[in-house]
């Protein structure tokens, strides 16, 4: 099977702010990415973001540092972050900075799923 292409696409904005859209298990066809995946329902950022009709975390007025959200920070993402090497709070503070769309065409033209922990990106 042909590996995808990486696009630009706000619908491969997970809740959390990881960019599906550059994941490899979605460029190969094996996910549907995080909004579509409902094998997913472990996910309580998922949960609370779908419950409240949020795109992602960017969307909470509840918490506008995620760092003070349980959900957010919980073991689960934890370990994610560590196996991703992300930075998942620069991710939602890149969202709401450049919007869905802008923040999916950023991740999109460096390839990446999610900004690094450590280092900058342009």
């Amino acid at each position: 099977m042909a590996q995808r292409e990486i696009k630009a696409d706000r619908t491969l904005v997970a809740y959390c702010g990881l960019y599906c859209g550059a994941c490899g298990s979605h460029l190969k066809g094996k996910c549907p990415g995080c909004h579509e995946n409902s094998k997913a329902s472990w996910c309580k950022i998922r949960v609370c973001c779908a419950e409240h009709s949020y795109q992602s975390c960017a969307d909470c007025k509840q918490y506008p540092d995620v760092k003070e959200c349980t959900h957010f920070n919980g073991l689960m993402p934890a370990l994610m972050a560590l196996l991703f090497n992300s930075n998942r709070p620069a991710d939602v503070r890149k969202i709401r900075e450049l919007g869905l769309d802008g923040y999916a065409t950023f991740m999109a033209e460096r390839k990446l799923q999610s900004l690094p922990r450590r280092g900058t990106v342009a």
